[in-house]
């Protein structure tokens, strides 16, 4: 089976036509560097995603705090994470980069803070 995709790896935005058996990637054509044949096998055999989304604080100067996790999440445990998260509170100051949670839906993924928040 054969799929199209683009490329996002690079500013080039190469479209990627890919060879697809048994959900392994045989072939990448299209591909002007390297990063597009990777990018398509990490799309393909194993789809991360950065999750990129607000926590609930109370008792401080704002209602919600930006966070995202540190490193890629699989694509098929993304709404577990976010329903994890949506438990999170945040009842103290936080630092831009402080460590909300440690290992997101047993990942091993930290959630981190984007924005510094005093009471």
């Amino acid at each position: 089976m054969n799929r199209k995709m683009t490329c996002i790896q690079c500013p080039a935005g190469c479209f990627l036509d890919v060879e697809v058996e048994n959900n392994k990637v045989i072939k990448v054509q299209g591909n002007k560097c390297v990063k597009g044949e990777e990018y398509a096998k990490d799309e393909i055999e194993n789809p991360v995603r950065l999750l990129t989304t607000t926590v609930k604080a109370s008792g401080l100067s704002v209602k919600m705090i930006p966070v995202k996790t540190d490193t890629g999440v699989p694509r098929e445990k993304l709404f577990d994470a976010m329903q994890e998260i949506s438990k999170l509170c945040i009842t103290g100051p936080v630092m831009a980069g402080d460590i909300i949670s440690d290992n997101l839906v047993g990942l091993n993924v930290k959630v981190v803070s984007t924005r510094t928040v005093s009471k």
